[in-house]
């Protein structure tokens, strides 16, 4: 499967979007069908649900777009009243149906489904210990190694003893604890059991999770609360870092899972990745990115006529840009919205007009114009180039482009996919250069602490952010090996497993 979404194939993307549901009396496939849906955009790689009526479970996934993986004839297998559901977008492990999610295996305790979404900095080490013990693997994911460390903890009693007292008498409890001990990295869960759904977010809080209330009973978890309005579900809160959340005929209860005086959000998830409905730390992200590309104006003010954003994720930066700046925002670019993900590759003179066929310039609104260009980050530099000519092409006098993010200069290894050090055009060149390649008047980014102070000025919560793509300071420690590219990467795997 290819893609046309030639504008992301120069973002960053997001692993995935999970779910979960416990709704008895409510159709939780269809329910979770929508809430994947509506978080469409974190993954398009594959899609997949499973659920549970108390006894068995029941599961459907494929590659494709929700949309295509899912039709009424296999939803309608899927029983039960507690479900959960998973878009990936593959990081470690490649596009593969054997990667998809969730997982669903048999336990001592019963059907055992996960959604993992974020990414293991010590998954070579655990997948090892796995493999040592006997544990077979058929995929090459993480999260499946998160799948096997739950069903089978290395010493099951110590576990269980260790982790349970008199109140709490919940193996998986004891299990998800275990888990958090032992894995480093970024990590969002749903699980599916005989008799719960649980909710689990990694200390540091890297990547989101967020709780709601269905109308007539029922509660949801997801990535992000854009999930919950499309199915009707209450926003309560977000799911706290370390935290474990069990959804049951109980209801909702909390346990401690594991705790970190640290936090350290995704700031990707404002810049790009979050949907600009969804609400992160108390903040709308469409506010959050109208204040990025206000604080852009005061940093770049730029001698133009009009401010135009590359649709649609720096359409509020440049909002933004346009209410602090005075200079009138203008449509510049139509996007055709129905260009995404296809089956059908484009030979190579479509991929060479991969722009074109995603936007086409709006000449009225362009035709000697000076034009600001707003875009929200530019990673390997491959599609800024074209969208500048394109803007020319569209009758614009100049073109002086703003980023409503700082330089992209260090890679992800928290569950972004992303290019190595060597692709990043931010690591490898510098502005002036930048600004040569691309072919505008003028190029300027916002400042790392200009972005800080930008996503924090609305929040009155206890926090912290993971900025390491701009700024290098990693929130837990990277093991050396990932900073080399893929074949090495494979190389050192061997070694490292095999001798």
């Amino acid at each position: 499967m290819d893609s046309l979404d030639f504008h992301d194939r120069d973002k960053f993307h997001d692993e995935c979007g999970i779910f979960g549901i416990y709704a008895p009396e409510r159709d939780v496939a269809r329910l979770a069908f929508f809430g994947l849906y509506a978080l469409q955009h974190r993954g398009q790689e594959s899609a997949g649900i499973a659920t549970c009526d108390g006894r068995m479970a029941y599961s459907h996934k494929g590659m494709g777009l929700v949309s295509q993986v899912f039709t009424e004839d296999n939803l309608r297998p899927l029983q039960g009243h507690m479900g959960i559901g998973q878009n990936r977008y593959s990081t470690t492990g490649g596009s593969h149906l054997r990667n998809a999610q969730p997982y669903l295996i048999e336990t001592i305790y019963g059907p055992l489904g996960v959604a993992h979404n974020g990414n293991l900095t010590n998954a070579l080490h655990l997948r090892y210990q796995l493999l040592k013990r006997g544990v077979g693997l058929s995929s090459t994911s993480d999260s499946e190694i998160i799948t096997q460390m739950l069903a089978a903890p290395a010493d099951v009693w110590a576990v269980e003893r260790n982790n349970l007292n008199g109140q709490e008498q919940d193996r998986w409890v004891a299990r998800l604890r275990a888990l958090m001990q032992a894995a480093e990295g970024a990590y969002s869960l749903t699980l599916l059991t005989r008799d719960a759904v649980y909710a689990v977010r990694d200390p540091l809080g890297l990547r989101p999770l967020c709780l709601g209330q269905l109308q007539g009973g029922g509660y949801v978890v997801a990535s992000e609360s854009c999930a919950l309005g499309t199915i009707g579900a209450e926003y309560l809160r977000e799911v706290m870092p370390g935290e474990i959340l069990r959804l049951d005929k109980e209801g909702v209860t909390s346990f401690t899972g594991y705790q970190s005086q640290n936090r350290a959000l995704c700031i990707f998830e404002y810049v790009y990745f979050a949907r600009p409905d969804s609400v992160f730390e108390g903040q709308v992200i469409h506010e959050v990115r109208q204040r990025l590309g206000r604080m852009l104006a005061r940093e770049a003010p730029a001698a133009a006529d009009v401010v135009v954003g590359v649709p649609d994720s720096a359409t509020p930066a440049a909002i933004g840009y346009s209410l602090e700046s005075g200079l009138p925002f203008t449509e510049g670019l139509t996007k055709n919205r129905y260009i995404g993900r296809t089956f059908i590759q484009p030979d190579d003179q479509l991929r060479k007009e991969g722009v074109r066929i995603k936007y086409n310039p709006l000449e009225a609104n362009l035709k000697g114009k000076r034009v600001v260009l707003i875009d929200d980050s530019i990673v390997r530099g491959n599609t800024a180039g074209p969208l500048v000519q394109l803007i020319r092409d569209g009758g614009a006098k100049e073109v002086h482009v703003r980023v409503s993010s700082p330089p992209v200069t260090n890679p992800c290894f928290m569950g972004i996919d992303m290019a190595t050090k060597k692709e990043l055009i931010g690591a490898n060149a510098d502005i002036e250069q930048i600004r040569q390649r691309i072919g505008a008047e003028s190029l300027a980014y916002l400042s790392l602490e200009g972005m800080m102070d930008a996503v924090t000025a609305g929040i009155r919560q206890q926090t912290g952010h993971c900025a390491a793509c701009f700024s290098g300071d990693y929130p837990i420690p990277i093991p050396e090996w990932l900073f080399r590219d893929e074949r090495e990467q494979e190389k050192l795997i061997f070694e490292e497993m095999w001798g």
